[in-house]
């Protein structure tokens, strides 16, 4: 069965893309702990982490730390916070967001975004970030 993620990912379901590459994606969580929550996918299905090959994991892991890199500069965040939880969607994917504290991590304060226009004022600072950085990767995801 195709999940919430492969959806998204095929633009059947809209998405706030931040990097693209052939192997990884990552795009907003429409239910952000803070603004900036990314969620780092890998585009082929593979339901938790601990099912991924080790050469996906790393590149996972490889996009995470870059889109954390984004998150500290757009938001000036003393840290990137990364977690891996998987109860959500039988996708796997990383959480990275921009953390001041310990209770940034608190996930029953995640509640869905409702002003579309602040997913994609995030989106926008988050692919200026990463460009800055050189990522060119979040210039495809802006397209």
């Amino acid at each position: 069965m195709t999940t919430l993620f492969s959806r998204v990912i095929a633009g059947d379901l809209p998405g706030r893309f931040v990097w693209q590459d052939p192997e990884i994606t990552a795009f907003l969580s429409i239910a952000p702990l803070r603004p900036g929550h990314t969620l780092v996918v890998p585009r082929r299905e593979v339901d938790q982490w601990t099912d991924a090959d080790g050469a996906l994991l790393a590149r996972c892991f490889e996009v995470a730390q870059a889109v954390g890199r984004g998150v500290q500069r757009a938001w000036d965040a003393p840290r990137a916070g990364l977690v891996v939880a998987g109860f959500e969607v039988p996708h796997m994917h990383i959480h990275v967001a921009p953390v001041w504290d310990m209770s940034d991590f608190d996930f029953s304060k995640a509640k869905p975004e409702e002003d579309q226009s602040a997913l994609d004022e995030a989106a926008t600072k988050l692919r200026s970030a990463l460009l800055e950085l050189g990522y060119e990767q979040a210039r495809e995801a802006g397209l």
